[in-house]
């Protein structure tokens, strides 16, 4: 089978599409024909080597961990799931024609396969940080870096807990903000008076690592109202860094009722094939997307 890997930290240039023998499921695990994987920035984090203190990582290495295709191969002691369904969720290497995956569920009515791939941690990541941060109904949450794929699940997720927000992002994606419910208004100098502006801030998100962490303990007046999934010194200001992932199986089921709700939608913004994948690294580090980005197999 064809699957991405790098047998050497670094750069997009350490990807390559090789040949490689098939996974097999495993005790619990089903094995997906992967139809698209999801692009995150956790890819090409464990690509350039920043995570070795919580994720290890033995070369050479596969790449990507969310995923949807159709499985082919149960595992013992799976039951609910049988060969044909078609399925999203997470794995590992799912940048691949192959791969198995240890969370997963039915794909909703409706949704395509690249819009599927686009889901799993993107929406356990905004169901974490949202209750990490303790913000609730009639509040108003911060969210700076609001137009990429956590920040649209965000902006969702608390619109339908009843959880006002105001999102920070590029002039030119204003308006998706405003389509997602939130208060819009650009980053960039007197972004901070122009949030004053909009209401009082309950609690903030850094979803985009720009360097706001004092800005937004400014606004909410206390770090632990802030949480960063995006800037590795946000500890040394007081505010926790979340990055490490809770109940996949339980972000996946209420990802399908959300969307089964018709609350939450995720725009696939780019998709690339396998041999793309380093461009897909590139454009998911220089973020200023709308949405997600895929790969499709």
């Amino acid at each position: 089978m064809k699957k991405v890997s790098f047998a050497e930290f670094g750069g997009p240039d350490v990807l390559h599409l090789i040949d490689a023998e098939e996974p097999h499921a495993g005790p619990g695990q089903v094995r997906i024909a992967v139809r698209a994987a999801g692009v995150n920035p956790f890819d090409w984090r464990v690509r350039e080597g920043q995570m070795l203190a919580a994720h290890p990582v033995e070369l050479p290495a596969g790449v990507g961990q969310d995923a949807s295709g159709v499985v082919d191969e149960v595992g013992e002691g799976v039951d609910g799931v049988e060969i044909g369904d078609p399925v999203f969720g997470e794995g590992a290497s799912t940048y691949a024609e192959f791969a198995v995956l240890s969370a997963w569920a039915r794909m909703p009515e409706g949704l395509t396969f690249e819009e599927a791939a686009g889901y799993p941690s993107v929406v356990e990541t905004a169901l974490r940080i949202i209750h990490q941060v303790g913000v609730r109904s009639g509040q108003t949450l911060l969210v700076s870096g609001a137009s990429g794929g956590v920040g649209s699940a965000v902006l969702q997720i608390a619109r339908d807990r009843g959880i006002t927000v105001i999102g920070t992002a590029g002039a030119a994606n204003q308006d998706y903000l405003r389509g997602l419910g939130a208060l819009a208004t650009t980053y960039g100098e007197g972004w901070v008076e122009r949030v004053r502006q909009l209401g009082r801030v309950d609690a903030a998100l850094d979803l985009a690592g720009s360097g706001v962490i004092r800005e937004l303990v400014e606004l909410t007046g206390d770090p632990q109202k802030v949480i960063s999934i995006a800037d590795l010194a946000a500890p040394e200001l007081g505010v926790r860094f979340s990055g490490v992932a809770g109940s996949m199986p339980d972000a996946l089921a209420e990802t399908v009722g959300l969307i089964s709700r018709g609350r939450l939608h995720i725009p696939v913004a780019k998709s690339y094939t396998l041999a793309e994948a380093a461009a897909a690294h590139i454009d998911s580090r220089a973020g200023h997307t709308r949405g997600r980005r895929v790969v499709v197999v």
